[in-house]
C-alpha cells in the first residue's frame, strides 16, 4: 500500500496547494421550516445552532421537499421496496420505470425516452455509444464536465472545441470536418452551470441542418439541459422552449429542478431502441429506485399543471429582484431568466474572502475559481429557488451590501 500511497498523496497535495481541493464536504443535519415570512433554514454539522439560507441548491422548484412527491415515494417504497434489485434487462424494470420514460416522451415532445441513473451517467451513456471511429465531434468549450469526459472516453476521429457560444465558430469547425468522417455530434450545454447563459439553439440547429447533406450520417444536435429542464421556459420544457428550437437528442435530470434522482434521454424511437442496447451506463447499471420514479412522475405532473405555471412565475419574480438588487449594489452579473445568478467577482482571493463572509452571514453560496472556471471568470453562484421568499432575497442583498471589498 506505501507504494500508491506516496503518488496519491502528492496528487493531493498539489490541489491543496493549487487552492483547487474540494476539502471537507458540508453535513447538513437538519432543515427548520420556514416561518414569518422566510424560507427554509438549513443546520450544518460543526455549525449546529446557525441556521442557514441555501442560496446553491439545484431544487428550483423546490419540489423535493413537496408533500405530492413525498407521499408518492412513500407509496411506492411500501409496495416495491428500497430498490430495484437487478438491472432493467433482467427483471429490474417495474412499471413505474415505463410511466415515467412515457410522460417524458410526452412533456417534451419526442418520440421516446429513457432513464439513467444520474443525468453524468446520462450523458456518458449517450454521447460514448453515438461516436465511431469516423465520427466528428465538435463541443462548446464551456460544457459540462460530463460531456468532457464522454468524448474523452470516445475516442472519434476528430474533435473540435468551438468558442462558447460563439456560432460564427462553430460554422468554422463544421466546414473543417467536411471529408474527415461519416456523422458530426454538435454537442452543447442548454443552460451553461457556471454562468446561467443559455446556447443559441436556433442558429445552433440550423448550421446542422445546413452541414446535414456534407455527411454521410448527417450532423446531429446533441443538449444536456440538466440546469434548464423543470426551471426554465414558460411551462419548464427548458431551453428548446425558450429558443422554440428542438435538437435531435435531448439529455435532462430528474436530480435538480424535479427534485428527485435520475437523468434521461428523450429523441426518436429509433436512437432510444439503440441505447438500450449499446449503452454500457444503462446495460449494466441498476436504474433508479421504483420509488424515486414514482416520486420523479408525481413532480412532473406538478410541473405540468397550473400549480407548476404558479411555482415558475414565483422563480422568475424572485430571480430577476436578486439580479436586480445585484446590479443596484454595484455588483457584476449576467443577466438572463435562468434561476442560476452569477456574482462575477474576477479575482481568486477576493472570491474566497466573499464566500467566507456569505458563510459567516448565514448564507450558502457556491465560490468558483480557476481551473474551474476560466482565469478572469471567478464567481460566486447563486442559484434562487421556489423555496426562497421575498424577505429571503432581501436578506440575502443586504449581507452582500455589507461586504467590505
Amino acid at each position: 500500500m506505501k507504494k500508491y500511497e506516496y503518488p496519491l498523496q502528492q496528487v493531493i497535495d498539489d490541489l491543496e496547494k493549487k487552492g483547487t481541493v474540494k476539502g471537507h464536504e458540508m453535513v447538513i443535519h437538519q432543515i427548520e421550516e420556514g416561518k414569518n415570512g422566510y424560507g427554509p433554514r438549513y443546520f450544518i454539522l460543526g455549525d449546529e445552532n446557525k441556521p442557514f439560507i441555501r442560496m446553491n441548491s439545484n431544487s428550483y422548484l423546490g419540489l423535493s421537499r413537496h408533500p405530492k412527491v413525498i407521499e408518492a415515494e412513500e407509496e411506492a417504497a411500501r409496495i416495491f421496496g428500497s430498490g430495484p434489485g437487478a438491472v432493467r434487462f433482467i427483471s429490474g424494470t417495474f412499471k413505474h420505470h415505463i410511466s415515467l420514460e412515457n410522460r417524458i416522451a410526452q412533456f417534451h415532445r419526442k418520440q421516446a425516452a429513457m432513464l439513467f441513473s444520474s443525468a453524468y451517467v446520462t450523458s456518458m451513456g449517450v454521447i460514448y455509444p453515438l461516436i465511431t471511429p469516423e465520427t466528428i465531434v465538435i463541443s462548446d468549450e464551456l460544457n459540462h464536465n460530463c460531456i468532457i469526459h464522454a468524448i474523452r472516453l470516445s475516442r472519434p476521429a476528430e474533435k473540435y472545441i468551438y468558442h462558447h457560444n460563439d456560432m460564427d465558430d462553430l460554422h468554422s469547425k463544421l466546414k473543417s470536418s467536411v471529408g474527415k468522417g461519416k456523422r458530426v455530434l454538435v454537442v452543447t450545454d442548454g443552460i451553461f452551470s457556471m454562468r446561467g447563459d443559455y446556447a443559441p439553439l436556433h442558429e445552433l440547429v440550423s448550421l446542422c441542418h445546413t452541414y446535414n447533406d456534407y455527411f454521410e450520417e448527417g450532423v446531429i444536435s446533441i443538449m444536456d439541459d440538466s440546469h434548464g429542464v423543470g426551471a426554465f421556459g414558460d411551462t419548464g420544457r427548458g431551453t428548446e422552449e425558450y429558443t422554440k428550437t428542438q435538437v435531435d437528442i435531448l439529455i435532462g435530470t430528474l436530480g435538480k429542478a424535479f427534485g428527485v434522482n435520475g437523468g434521461y434521454v428523450a429523441g426518436d424511437k429509433t436512437l432510444i431502441r439503440y441505447l438500450r442496447e449499446t449503452a454500457p451506463m444503462y446495460i449494466y447499471s441498476n436504474p433508479i429506485t421504483v420509488p424515486e420514479a414514482a416520486a420523479a412522475e408525481t413532480a412532473l405532473s406538478i410541473v405540468d399543471s397550473p400549480e407548476g405555471k404558479k411555482i415558475l412565475k414565483h422563480l422568475g419574480e424572485l430571480t430577476r429582484r436578486f439580479e436586480s438588487g445585484l446590479t443596484g449594489a454595484g455588483y457584476e452579473t449576467i443577466p438572463g431568466p435562468h434561476p442560476i445568478v452569477p456574482l462575477m467577482v474576477r479575482n481568486t482571493e477576493k472570491t474566497g474572502r466573499l464566500t467566507r463572509w456569505l458563510h459567516k452571514e448565514g448564507v450558502l453560496a457556491t465560490g468558483l475559481n480557476f481551473p474551474v472556471v476560466p482565469k478572469g471568470d471567478e464567481e460566486i453562484r447563486f442559484q434562487i429557488s421556489a423555496e426562497h421568499t421575498e424577505k429571503d432575497i432581501e436578506a440575502v442583498l443586504s449581507v452582500l451590501a455589507k461586504f467590505e471589498s
